[in-house]
């Protein structure tokens, strides 16, 4: 299949899916919107076409089944209720589970049918048949027989998961032994999942043995205690935790809203991998091409006949061209908002309806564009910051009425430009956060004293919640033990060079502000030298450059004094553990500003100032202290850029 074609069917289903799924949302809260029922009819009659036409025939048919069931219900057949709801987006959701599938793999080899079962059975039962649906469906979705790839709810775990193959041995009745095999399993452990279905198993509708994920402590605990059980002729039991899917054992093993590292997020927002380009600007990158071709036949004849003044009026033409290159590349890779913001609703609503309360959440600004590479990195942690205020931070229906309050809580994503910044916020209505409770916390974790905190205001003590390690959640929750914590947001925002900040009334309720920069940063920046390497200073961060005779011994410390104040000196080779020689005592400092940090960096030499783009760490580097990102010198070279402020 040529690939050109099935990536642009693959962009062209993510795009549908969104719709999909916010089309649902808005006929779930309005079941009268004639415009949202036909837009989600359009838009699975279209999905339904669109994976036949490209031979993914399994996936044509739940699009098919959506379609029919989404017709009857256009035509006032079927009502619009919870469950059915639930039904139709774990349609959505296998939809795309196929989508990525086929982008991964060119096919999809999820098994659909229980779930165009269960959609065909409601359409001819009507709506009762649906009756937590939405659950059964996720759990066909995630793979059945012998594969452990399921999907199991934190909130029914203690942590640990055994995987046990059971077999009753010879029997005359199949179902009847197996169905008090079962409840003889029940008796010591909850099954968390049955595979085949129980349905199934008590029919005895399987083949020499059945599966159950069972919460126990380990193997050697369900060893004990079923092999004395009189129906069971034999089993398998095996540690399987370590071995699932990051969701499926979600908060069971870590504590509090953000102490996880990172797991896998149910509504995951991928990586932005195509834009839409507008014509004039095509036009003007071709133009701009052109005349860089033209330069650089002129520069090469100037070079070949030794005409240095030619070759220098060539350079200054090349300069004016790359610098409208630069910005017109800059502007193709700026993307609306709503590219990532687009699957919050489903994800605000899944998590409303998970954990009982009534959420109306709403996105202004979603058309104000940012850079691809910032939209990516920031998706998880917008991502986070919404979770937090759904889990901690709007109350239940029924706190919210005693507090004398709207039983239906209120978050709003907020998206404005500011000159070549833009400000998201995340506002909720909800308890506020807790200022004794944070004190508290941070008393408990070692991260200030009382003496501290007492001296501290009430903005201050928010921004503790940033620190890592920091959580205020009383209990492992699904959604608060997992994705990643108040301090990967903070980092992963000042890395994209920009800044977060919290502002929160007790009893009215929280807003998370994060202001990044519009494009990726083109810094300038001071190189300087120490031993073998070479790094980069942004010159914003610099006040001054000083000779090393300045530095004074206090207490052990050096330090150098500037207008009465003390600036401790930090010794880059000892920081980064640098190879080869260094100046020692010898060398050059740089004094940053005072706004940014109060310190002054000691280096063998500096050299020259250079426009550089910087490039956010990745992988095992991402995070790293005193680093902001990489930069690509002219010689092929690359360079470190310093965080000053966590250097």
């Amino acid at each position: 299949m040529d690939d050109q074609y099935l990536d642009a069917f693959i962009r062209e289903s993510e795009e549908a899916i969104t719709e999909l799924n916010n089309s649902l949302l808005d006929l779930e809260s309005d079941p009268a919107d004639e415009a949202a029922m036909d837009s989600i009819f359009r838009t699975a009659h279209t999905l339904k076409g669109n994976f036949g036409a490209m031979g993914f025939d399994d996936a044509a048919n739940l699009a098919h089944a959506m379609e029919d069931l989404l017709d009857a219900m256009r035509q006032g057949e079927m009502g619009v209720n919870p469950d059915v709801m639930d039904l139709i987006f774990a349609g959505v959701d296998q939809i795309e589970v196929i989508v990525n599938e086929i982008e991964a793999e060119g096919e999809s080899t999820s098994d659909s049918d229980e779930l165009v079962a269960q959609l065909r059975t409601v359409l001819e039962e009507g709506a009762d048949a649906a009756g937590g649906g939405g659950g059964a469906a996720t759990e066909s979705a995630a793979g059945g027989g012998g594969d452990i790839d399921v999907d199991i709810d934190a909130s029914e775990a203690d942590g640990r998961v055994v995987h046990a193959t059971v077999d009753i041995g010879d029997s005359d009745m199949l179902g009847v032994d197996a169905m008090l095999a079962l409840e003889a399993v029940e008796d010591v452990f909850d099954i968390l999942v049955f595979e085949p279905s129980r349905a199934d198993i008590e029919d005895g509708a399987f083949e020499d043995t059945f599966e159950l994920y069972l919460d126990a402590g380990d193997a050697a605990t369900v060893d004990a205690e079923l092999g004395s059980v009189g129906k069971i002729a034999s089993f398998t039991a095996t540690d399987v935790t370590d071995s699932l899917t990051p969701s499926t054992t979600d908060a069971a093993a870590t504590g509090g809203a953000g102490d996880s590292d990172g797991g896998e997020e149910e509504h995951s927002v991928d990586e932005i991998k195509s834009v839409r380009v507008d014509v004039d600007q095509l036009d003007d990158l071709h133009g701009l091409v052109e005349q860089l071709v033209t330069s650089r036949i002129k520069l090469r004849r100037s070079v070949e006949t030794e005409d240095l003044d030619s070759a220098g009026e060539t350079l200054n033409e090349l300069d004016k061209i790359t610098a409208n290159l630069q910005n017109t590349v800059m502007d193709m890779r700026l993307i609306p908002l709503k590219k990532v913001v687009g699957k919050f609703p489903r994800l605000v609503r899944d998590l409303a309806r998970e954990l009982d309360k009534d959420i109306q959440f709403e996105i202004e600004g979603e058309d104000i564009e940012l850079d691809r590479t910032i939209l990516t990195e920031i998706s998880d942690p917008l991502m986070h910051i919404l979770r937090n205020s759904v889990d901690h931070g709007i109350e239940s229906p029924a706190e919210r009425q005693q507090a004398g309050k709207e039983p239906t809580g209120h978050i709003t994503l907020r998206a404005s430009r500011e000159r070549d910044h833009v400000i998201i916020e995340v506002e909720d209505d909800g308890a506020g956060l807790d200022v004794e409770g944070i004190k508290n916390k941070a008393i408990e974790k070692g991260v200030r004293s009382p003496e501290e905190l007492e001296a501290m205001d009430d903005s201050a003590i928010y921004d503790l919640i940033f620190h890592p390690g920091f959580s205020t959640a009383d209990e492992v929750t699904d959604t608060s033990g997992r994705g990643v914590g108040m301090d990967v947001v903070h980092d992963t925002v000042t890395q994209l060079d920009g800044s977060v900040n919290v502002d929160s009334e007790p009893g009215q309720g929280t807003t998370v502000a994060l202001r990044l920069p519009v494009t990726m940063a083109i810094v300038k920046v001071l190189f300087v030298e120490v031993g073998d390497e070479e790094y980069g200073v942004p010159i914003k961060n610099v006040d001054e450059i000083t000779a090393t005779s300045s530095v004074k011994q206090v207490n052990g410390t050096e330090v150098i004094k500037h207008n009465d104040d003390i600036y401790p000196v930090i010794h880059l080779d000892d920081t980064f553990d640098v190879p080869g020689e260094t100046a020692n005592g010898d060398g050059m400092l740089v004094r940053i500003r005072e706004s940014e940090r109060q310190v002054a960096l000691h280096c063998d030499s500096v050299n020259s100032q250079e426009e550089v783009v910087v490039k956010p760490l990745e992988g095992i580097l991402s995070g790293t202290p005193g680093l902001s990102g990489t930069a690509v010198l002219g010689d092929g070279n690359i360079v470190h850029i310093l965080d000053v402020v966590t250097l």
